[in-house]
């Protein structure tokens, strides 16, 4: 019988099993080093190969009027993007692909295979989730999905300027969109998720952070006088055959702006074929001068002086005056060669308003101007608003006195003269300009003389309601006050004025009872009717502040006799009026 060779050797038989039981120890010792004592590195590593965090997106705050009527919502969209490298292997489902996503099949076969080797790429964004789902339900390997927010503007180019608008990332690039991005944009969450090898959604874990939402902007706009004057404004543009327009609805009490509309303008929601022109806020961008609404606050400045009141006579005769090589002239033929403070502003006399300021001189007009906010910054910060130039010369001479007298010679944009009439509607006090909603009014400052600006109301009212006054600036059922401006227009690129380009102005306020709204239009380039702020720029004044009066259910103020409620204006006025500026 033969022994066994492990029987021979022994110490043989004894190395196996020892080193069979060191490796099955070492083995054993591995498997608690990692299951146990080191166990999260494992773990990590199983994750980052399969554990993800997709964002969870926050929708932007929503926008609204004064009274609640939404201007901006966010609403959700899906957006697809593809994995390029698998969808190499589905070639034959491009077409298909191409069909649901409404594009050209070579176009996207082209471009797929320009993008080979990513991993990701953006198909489609913006789509509605059902239009999004319709592809998903193709199953194409390699196309996936994202849920965002995409914004929407129910008023449409009614608030275009003033609203703005969002990217297609969703961050404010114009209006108030961009000047409140931080407040209104939300912050996104995360969602733990489990992925295979291909990207493909194993397990949904848990959510680890919530999404949170933007904060909600009141406006201070009334979305009913935004409709009002945009529809006015774009009727005047068409009438005039005009190139562009502003209009300015404010409450001189609390100092919010109400309406504020520019023509032309565009459509947010769709802005395929925009031009940059039409994103342009004219009200706050474009600068230009005020013309002969700026008598108003020469005459003010002449009142504050103490020097000169309402019934103190001028000789503006024979209409011209000259200084050196320089000739002031008067538009129109006034009433005669002598006019009272009130005649000067009804008849909008260029020589008398000048003698005025001469006597006064030229500081006294600009430390007026400037107090109520000509040429300053108005505290909007409204994206790309320009704050419009003020000259101070060191030596008044009569030329430069006299032109800042009449309007020319300084710059200002459509809301910072909304901003000054404001002040002589609400008895000489200025409050800030606010674009949102104010629950109560802000502190005033008097920077007007209350018996000052009291004169001047009632001055103003009779440049509207004087026989020779602007009578189509008139309200039915209301006393009103303002004062029209033709300005002309600088040439670009060369120095002086171009041929026939003007600006038609008019800025008023009412009712005159207890004056609580201005209201300021702009007419770019008249080319029809004529050019003259009384002709061109005061019947949309009447119109909008008529609507305006009756919407917020302001109490008429000047009800006429029954047998004089159909009465036009008198016959010798409107002959006498040639809707001077």
């Amino acid at each position: 019988m033969m022994k066994l060779e492990g029987a021979l050797y022994p110490w043989r038989f004894r190395l196996m099993l020892g080193l069979l039981a060191l490796m099955v120890g070492a083995i054993v010792w591995r498997i608690v080093d990692l299951q146990v004592i080191d166990r999260d590195f494992l773990i990590g590593q199983g994750d980052a190969r399969s554990l993800r965090h997709i964002p969870i997106p926050a929708h932007r705050g929503l926008i609204t009027d004064r009274n609640g009527e939404p201007l901006a919502v966010s609403t959700p969209v899906t957006t697809l993007w593809a994995n390029a490298k698998e969808l190499q292997v589905a070639k034959d489902k491009w077409p298909q692909l191409a069909a649901a996503l409404g594009q050209e099949p070579k176009a996207l076969a082209e471009r797929l295979e320009a993008q080979a080797n990513k991993e990701f790429i953006y198909l489609v964004r913006g789509l509605t989730p059902e239009q999004g789902q319709q592809v998903l339900d193709l199953k194409v390997p390699g196309v996936y999905g994202i849920e965002e927010f995409r914004r929407f503007y129910p008023a449409g180019e009614t608030t275009a300027h003033m609203v703005g608008f969002t990217d297609i990332d969703d961050h404010g690039r114009e209006g108030v969109e961009l000047a409140y991005d931080e407040w209104l944009a939300g912050v996104p969450g995360k969602r733990q998720v489990i992925k295979d090898r291909r990207g493909r959604l194993i397990k949904d874990v848990q959510v680890t952070k919530n999404a949170k939402a933007g904060k909600p902007l009141a406006l201070s706009i009334d979305l009913r006088l935004q409709y009002l004057a945009n529809r006015e404004l774009r009727n005047a543009i068409i009438e005039n055959g005009a190139k562009a327009g502003s209009l300015v609805i404010m409450d001189v009490k609390s100092g919010e702006i109400l309406a504020m509309v520019n023509q032309p303008t565009y459509n947010p929601n769709n802005r395929r074929n925009l031009q940059p022109a039409m994103m342009r806020n004219r009200a706050m961008i474009d600068v230009f001068e005020p013309g002969s609404t700026m008598k108003a606050i020469s005459m003010s400045a002449a009142l504050e002086t103490g020097r000169w009141k309402p019934s103190d006579k001028v000789e503006v005769y024979p209409g011209t005056l000259q200084l050196g090589r320089y000739t002031i002239r008067d538009v129109s033929r006034t009433e005669g060669p002598v006019l009272d403070l009130t005649g000067i502003l009804i008849n909008s006399s260029n020589v008398g308003m000048s003698k005025v300021a001469f006597d006064i001189g030229g500081e006294a007009i600009y430390r007026l101007a400037q107090k109520i906010g000509l040429g300053q910054p108005t505290g909007l910060n409204f994206p790309g608003e320009r704050v419009g130039n003020l000259p101070n010369y060191r030596d008044w001479k009569k030329a430069e006195t006299a032109t800042l007298s009449y309007g020319y010679g300084l710059s200002v944009t459509a809301i910072q003269l909304a901003h000054a009439f404001s002040v002589l509607a609400n008895n000489g006090r200025m409050v800030p300009l606010s674009l949102i909603h104010v629950d109560e009014a802000p502190q005033a400052t008097q920077v007007i003389p209350e018996n000052v600006a009291k004169t001047m109301q009632g001055m103003l009212q009779q440049v509207i309601e004087a026989p020779r006054g602007v009578f189509r600036a008139q309200v039915p059922a209301y006393h009103v006050a303002g004062k029209s401006g033709t300005a002309r227009k600088t040439s670009v690129g060369t120095k002086g004025y171009a041929e026939n380009s003007y600006r038609s102005l008019f800025a008023g306020f009412g009712p005159m009872s207890d004056p609580r709204y201005a209201v300021v239009v702009v007419i770019d380039e008249p080319s029809k009717a004529g050019y003259f702020g009384g002709l061109v720029s005061a019947p949309v004044f009447s119109k909008v502040m008529s609507g305006t009066l009756r919407l917020m259910n302001i109490t008429p103020d000047n009800l006429p006799p029954t047998q004089q409620a159909n009465a036009g204006p008198p016959v010798a006025a409107v002959k006498a009026n040639g809707g001077r500026g």
